[in-house]
Formats: structure tokens, sequence, C-alpha cells
């Protein structure tokens, strides 16, 4: 899988700007505040409709811009042909401030070869791995951090989960406005058995689906201290509706449902104090928890590599900086595996740049 070329239009800091990619390693070099994560985030969003760091779509339109425009041509291995490249197709998201000539629009839309497309439609076509810094929240955040990395994760490579996803979280906003209405208006509770038969099935298929992705990850075996994930599942079910009935009129919302789900990463080895091993998060110093980090990347990269049958493309947004020198080096040697688009600040810790490609980004950001 490759990315060929990236158009940013009024995209956060870019006016216009076209990147062309190599298939190995892309090293964006500059200065802080040049950009570098803007491309980052406009490939993941490309390949999973979402921003990493965007609360809100408006955030990564360029200022006085109506609208905002991502492109990007991507070229996939067909597994059959051992290497052959298939046809390019051209993805394409919009961003819009949710109104355009004076009229309300959808403030994301997704395009494929210029066919518009439902978002369970068109995010798999792009695969990434992304590791930035911030992901060290995969361990101090809150729970919501933890499932929403399972989610961009599953959505990208699983069709049945983006689905069965789109459905779940659709079918949940409406029982909770509907157990609220029970309790402020009285409404009959019969009313909530159609979205109890949706929570449950479409529930259920997240769950299964997030616990094959936890036990695949635990097996995986690195170069580095040894972790695991212990997960934390929030089974829907209709006896657990039933049990927690009374409650969630109470309190107007669904109290049990992988949206309540967590998982934490755990020590592996001796240093474990309970079964369950060290939770990192209350007991790990800074230093374990960005190795535990670094972990559950590399053991990502892989479950994503089996599960699609060739290498996602990597994107590495100045992680080399938190590294010590092996454990920088370990991420180095894994760089030719796949397309990697890596930034850096810092040339020298990149090392030797033989076949890696260097483009440096400057104060312009138009071509």
């Amino acid at each position: 899988m490759q990315l060929l070329s990236l158009t940013l239009e009024n995209f956060r800091s870019y006016e216009r700007k076209t990147f062309r990619f190599g298939t190995n390693t892309t090293l964006l070099v500059g200065n802080n505040a040049m950009g570098k994560t803007n491309v980052l985030e406009a490939i993941s969003l490309l390949a999973t409709g979402r921003s990493f760091r965007a609360q809100k779509t408006e955030e990564m339109i360029l200022f006085t811009k109506e609208l905002a425009r991502v492109t990007g041509k991507v070229e996939q291995l067909l597994p059959a042909t051992d290497g052959d490249t298939g046809p390019s197709v051209e993805l394409e998201v919009l961003l819009t401030r949710g109104e355009l000539q004076g009229k309300r629009v959808a403030k994301r839309r997704y395009r494929i070869d210029e066919v518009p497309k439902r978002y369970s439609d068109y995010v798999g076509r792009l695969v990434v791995v992304v590791f930035r810094p911030e992901d060290l929240e995969l361990i101090l955040g809150s729970p919501s951090v933890r499932r929403a990395f399972l989610d961009v994760v599953l959505s990208q490579i699983d069709r049945e989960y983006r689905r069965s996803l789109v459905s779940y979280e659709k079918a949940l906003v409406r029982r909770n406005r509907l157990l609220d209405a029970i309790r402020e208006e009285g409404t009959a509770r019969t009313h909530l058995a159609f979205w109890d038969q949706l929570i449950i099935k479409h529930g259920q298929v997240l769950t299964q689906k997030r616990m094959a992705f936890v036990e695949a990850i635990n097996r995986f075996d690195a170069e580095i201290d040894s972790f695991r994930v212990t997960y934390d599942s929030s089974v829907v079910s209709a006896s657990r509706l039933l049990q927690y009935a009374e409650q969630e009129v109470a309190v107007g919302y669904t109290l049990v449902g992988p949206h309540k789900d967590d998982f934490q990463i755990v020590t592996s080895d001796k240093r474990q104090v309970t079964s369950r091993g060290r939770d990192l998060a209350l007991y790990g110093s800074r230093g374990e928890q960005r190795l535990a980090v670094l972990w559950l990347k590399l053991a990502e990269l892989s479950y994503v590599s089996q599960t699609i049958g060739e290498r996602p493309v990597l994107l590495l947004d100045d992680i080399l900086s938190e590294l010590d020198h092996d454990h920088r080096a370990l991420v180095l040697r894994i760089l030719p595996h796949q397309q990697t688009i890596m930034t850096t600040t810092d040339l020298h810790l990149v090392g030797q740049t033989k076949g890696i490609e260097v483009v440096e980004l400057h104060q312009s950001q138009k071509d």
C-alpha cells in the first residue's frame, strides 16, 4: 500500500500544497510551527475520515476560508500478484463549516474517484498506523481515548466493524434521548424495545471484535519489555439492560455497552505485583509508559499487516526525540518494511539517511 501524492487546499496552515512520496521513507524536516504535523494529520484524515487532534472540523479549515480539501492518490498492492501494483484510486475529503454559499451542508464529505461515498464505504482504501508523542494518553488519558484508538484501528480494516460502529452510535443517541424523555415526560418504556435490539446486535459485534484484537496483540512479541492489555468489557445484553433499567431511567442515558469499555496496559513479567500485572497508568515510570506505547504501536502495525495482507502506511510524528538510543534504533529498523512518512525537528536523530527522502519545510505553505 502506498500513498503516491497528497494535495492540501485551505487545510490548517496550507493554502495549496502538493506532496509526492516515494515507496520507502519520507522525512519531513523543519522547525516547530512549519506544518509538519499538519501533513500527517491530513494523511490520517484521508485514511480514517477523522482527525487525530481536532475537536471540531472547523479547526482544520484555513482561517477565513469556507472549505478545505484533502486529496490523495493511493496505490494498493494486490496480494495475488506478488508485488505488482494495482490501479490507483483518488481519495478526497471535503471539510466545511456547515454552510456553503448560504446553504447548510455536511461538515465532512467523502469521495473516491470523484464519486460521493458514505463514511462506512469510504474508509479502508488507505490504511495507516500513526505514532505520536501524544499517544501517551493511551495510558494516562480517559477511557474515551482508548476506545477511540480501538475504533480507528478496527474501522480501517473491518467493514463490519465500522458499519456496526456507525449503527451503534446512532442507536445509542436515539436511546439516550428516549430514556431522557421517559424520565422527564413519562414517555412509555415500551418504545425502548426497538433501540434495545439495535444496541445489542451492533454492540456485541463491537465487543467481540475488540476482544479478538486485544487477544491478538497480547500474543505479539517485540524486542522490548513485556507488556499486555487487560480489557474491561461492558457487555450489552437483554438481561443486563433489564438489570440496569431503573438506573438508566433515573439518569437518562445508557449505562451498559461498548461505549463504556476500557483497557489498561500492564506489565507482563516478574515485576508484576498482581495477577493482572502492574497497571502502568498508576505504577509505571514515564520511561516505562513510553515503552508500553511503543509496544502497542508495533503490535498494531503487525496486526494490521497480517489482517489486510499488506503493510499499511506508517506515520511517525517526531517520536524519535521521545525514545532512548536503543529504542530509537528499533524504530529505525522497521522503516524499510513499509512506506513511512515521519517528521522531526532534528535530522541528527535519524542518523544515516541513505534511502530516505528528506523534505525540508519552510514558512511558505503554497506551491
